[in-house]
C-alpha cells in the first residue's frame, strides 16, 4: 500500500495501445476514438446515463467511506465529480481509455487524478482503492474476467466495486427492425446477463447484489435516436457493421420497420442495464 495517488499508479507499465487485442468485441481503439470525438456532446444527451449512475450510487453500501477511489470509465467526468462531493475527505482517480474523455473532464476538476487506461489491465498497484465505481463503460470490454480479476487486485480488503453494464436485449427494437431489412451487423453486441452471473460468481468476489432493469427511452422519429447515439458515440462499434453510406430504400425499409413499435410516447428503445455491487472479503 503506499502514500498519495500518484504512488499508486504502475510506473513500468506497458502503454494503452499494447493492451488492446486485435478482434475483441468491440475493438477498444474504435471505442476509445469514438469517445473522445463525442466528449464535446456527450453531456447534451446523456440523460439516460446520469439516472443510470445516480441508481448506481443509491446502491452502494450505506457505511462505505473510501480511503480511495478510482471512477472506472469515468467519461467526461460527471459522476467523478458526484464522487468527490460525497467522498470529500478521500482521494479519487478518474481513468478513461478515451483520451479525449479526459482532456475535456481534467479542468472540471472531482479527481485528484485523471489518467488514460483499459479496465482489462487497470494502470494501478494493487491493493490501492476502497471504491471502483463504474457507471455504463464495462460494456464495451470484451473480457469482462479480466476486469474483475483487475477489480479484485487493486481493491483492499473490504473494497467494492459497483458497476452498471448494459446486457443482451439493449437496442432491441432497432436491432430487429434491421433485421427486417438485411442481414448486417448494425448494433452493438451486448453480453447476455447470464453471464455477467456467471462471471461474477467466479470471480472471487462476494456478490453483493446483481440485477438487471429495462429502461426505455422514447423519441419523435428515428432520426434522434440515431442523433443521440452520435453524439454519445455510441452508435454501432462491432466488426462486421456495413461499410459506406446506407442506401435510401435500406433507410426507407428501416423507418417502416420501426414505426412498427410505436408507442403513445413515440418509438422506443429499450436499455438493459446491468446493476452489480460485489466486495472484496479480508
Amino acid at each position: 500500500m503506499t502514500d498519495g495517488v500518484g504512488c499508486a499508479l504502475r510506473t513500468a507499465d506497458q502503454p494503452i495501445s499494447a493492451a488492446f487485442q486485435p478482434g475483441g468485441l468491440p475493438d477498444k481503439r474504435q471505442v476509445a476514438a469514438s469517445f473522445s470525438r463525442a466528449a464535446e456532446s456527450y453531456d447534451s444527451v446523456a440523460a439516460l446515463q446520469r439516472s443510470v449512475g445516480h441508481q448506481l450510487l443509491t446502491q452502494l453500501p450505506a457505511a462505505i467511506t473510501p480511503e480511495r477511489w478510482l471512477d472506472l470509465g469515468c467519461g467526461t467526468g460527471y459522476f467523478s465529480r458526484a464522487l468527490g462531493e460525497r467522498f470529500s475527505a478521500s482521494q479519487g482517480v478518474a481513468l478513461d481509455i478515451a483520451e479525449g474523455m479526459l482532456q475535456h473532464a481534467r479542468p472540471l476538476g472531482g479527481a485528484q487524478q485523471f489518467i488514460a487506461g483499459d479496465a482489462e489491465r487497470l494502470p494501478l498497484r494493487d491493493g490501492v482503492c476502497d471504491l471502483l465505481f463504474s457507471s455504463l463503460a464495462l460494456q464495451w470490454c470484451a473480457d469482462f474476467s479480466a476486469v474483475l480479476s483487475e477489480a479484485r487486485r487493486v481493491l483492499r480488503p473490504g473494497g467494492v466495486l459497483a458497476f452498471s453494464s448494459l446486457c443482451v436485449g439493449t437496442l432491441q427494437e432497432l436491432r430487429d427492425s434491421w433485421q427486417v431489412v438485411d442481414g448486417f451487423v448494425h448494433v452493438n453486441r451486448f453480453r447476455r446477463f447470464e453471464d455477467y452471473q456467471r462471471l461474477c460468481a467466479d470471480s472471487g468476489l462476494t456478490r453483493l447484489s446483481l440485477q438487471t432493469t429495462a429502461e426505455v427511452l422514447h423519441y419523435p422519429d428515428l432520426r434522434s435516436l440515431t442523433h443521440e447515439l452520435k453524439a454519445l458515440g455510441a452508435h454501432n462499434l462491432n466488426p462486421g457493421r456495413p461499410g459506406g453510406l446506407t442506401g435510401r430504400a435500406r433507410m426507407l425499409a428501416l423507418l417502416t420497420a420501426y414505426e412498427q413499435f410505436r408507442q403513445p410516447q413515440g418509438l422506443p428503445a429499450t436499455y438493459q442495464v446491468v446493476y452489480g455491487v460485489l466486495r472484496k472479503e479480508a
